[in-house]
């Protein structure tokens, strides 16, 4: 099974999306967006910005844990990751992001 977009509404009434891998592991989640349209941007823009390294932004906590964003053009975060006890993990992750992204189905859940 290929990986694929999760589109959802929260209990809030927001849409929100994660990008699953092909093992079913949420590997990114969005934010919430009020309009549906808006959160398939969101995927389209996981989707173009995942393919370029300089879209995606690791931070490292003191803890020594590392999360990644992936950060549109106008530098504004539309992916974030699991907290990764470790940066390996973390790069790791980011490559499950880089490789299932572009080609991910969306499964409408709203």
């Amino acid at each position: 099974m290929p990986g694929k977009f999760e589109l959802y509404k929260d209990k809030k009434g927001e849409f929100r999306f994660r990008l699953k891998a092909a093992n079913g592991q949420n590997i990114l989640a969005s934010e919430g967006y009020k309009s549906r349209a808006s959160a398939l941007k969101g995927i389209e823009s996981v989707r173009k910005n995942s393919q370029n390294e300089a879209r995606l932004v690791v931070k490292t906590a003191k803890s020594g844990s590392s999360t990644f964003r992936v950060t549109a053009t106008n530098g504004q975060t539309v992916g974030t990751s699991q907290r990764y006890k470790s940066e390996s993990g973390c790069r790791n992750g980011m490559k499950s992001v880089a490789k299932n992204a572009p080609d991910a189905a969306v499964d409408d859940q709203t």
